[in-house]
């Protein structure tokens, strides 16, 4: 295997181009068991060391404490390394605090209020990437990415992303103002951006950016039984991990790490690899709160497939191979893309 500090592959992001692999910073706030604030910024601070310079948040991980931690983390830098991570953040999620429950708000107030507070938590003048994170269908799409023009002319964000979108709005709102991304969740056991948004995003010259490619850590192959993780991980709820459907994936997961084995690589590493050669404009975020985990995802960005190891890996992942929708009837409030 490469050394992990060998840069992985590069794509083009809003503008600048940077490594295929970021990190989300999603369960550094909530979702999967206790946080540890010393330890996250430890790997934010080892993340930038190694050559990561996209960092994913969004203002409703932690009602808030994502996008805080991440404003200390970005404080301890020098105004040049500041300057040199990409920051992407989102808006668009109501919840209320400790909850799953979502209300989604598209309005122009909100997106202009959701981006100030944003700014003020991050310590930023400029959001570098500002994504709509899930799609209210009351206010057009039209409508919301003038908004979003305005704020970009105000230089309060550099570049606009949507999440979860269907390929028509996707369409209608490139229309009005370029996207420069939009962030699906894409894995060996999420296949439902291959029937039509990793086209689309090619066609429209929009970078695709993956989040959970690891499938929520099932596909490191080293996730506790759902019955043992911590009481407040809501993959305990989710059906991909439950019953009949978690034993058939965590059987998938398994086949994984035995060809990840034979290869030389960790389970985690082929799942990431393989997202990022998909096409040339996909990126990954995987997320983590340890170190550990961070050097060995970084160094799947150097792993390099040949034909039959692809034609392995999407044979046994083959759309329909995975047992199970990946959200409850909450999580798909707001998401209009493929639902599986």
């Amino acid at each position: 295997m490469n050394k992990p500090s060998t840069p992985p592959l590069h794509r083009r992001l809003a503008g600048r181009d940077i490594p295929a692999i970021g990190l989300g910073l999603m369960g550094m706030s909530e979702f999967y068991g206790a946080v540890d604030d010393a330890e996250s910024l430890a790997t934010l601070h080892a993340a930038r060391e190694l050559g990561v310079r996209h960092l994913d948040t969004a203002d409703t991980y932690g009602s808030g404490h994502n996008e805080r931690l991440l404003g200390r983390f970005l404080a301890e830098l020098s105004p040049a390394q500041r300057a040199d991570m990409l920051v992407a953040s989102k808006f668009g999620i109501k919840r209320p605090p400790g909850t799953y429950e979502r209300h989604i708000d598209n309005s122009s107030t909100y997106a202009r209020a959701a981006c100030e507070a944003s700014l003020q938590r991050l310590g930023l003048e400029r959001i570098e990437l500002f994504y709509v994170h899930r799609r209210d269908p009351a206010v057009p799409i039209e409508e919301l990415m003038l908004t979003l023009a305005d704020l970009k002319a105000e230089g309060k964000i550099g570049a606009v992303g949507l999440s979860e979108v269907s390929e028509d709005t996707l369409r209608r709102a490139h229309a009005v103002l370029p996207v420069a991304a939009l962030q699906n969740e894409y894995s060996l056991w999420e296949r439902s951006a291959e029937q039509a948004m990793l086209s689309v995003t090619a066609e429209l010259g929009v970078a695709f950016v993956a989040y959970s490619p690891l499938g929520r850590a099932l596909l490191s192959a080293q996730l506790p039984a759902t019955q043992d993780l911590a009481p407040d991980d809501f993959r305990r709820a989710l059906p991909r991990f439950n019953g009949e459907a978690g034993e058939h994936n965590r059987a998938l997961a398994e086949r994984l790490a035995g060809l990840a084995t034979d290869w030389g690589h960790s389970a985690a590493q082929l799942a990431l690899a393989w997202v990022i050669h998909q096409q040339p404009h996909t990126l990954v975020i995987p997320g983590t709160r340890r170190q550990t985990h961070l050097r060995g995802n970084w160094a799947a960005g150097q792993i390099r497939f040949d034909a039959a190891q692809l034609d392995t890996l999407n044979r046994l992942f083959a759309p329909g191979s995975v047992a199970g929708p990946r959200y409850t009837e909450l999580g798909w409030v707001g998401i209009e893309s493929a639902r599986s």
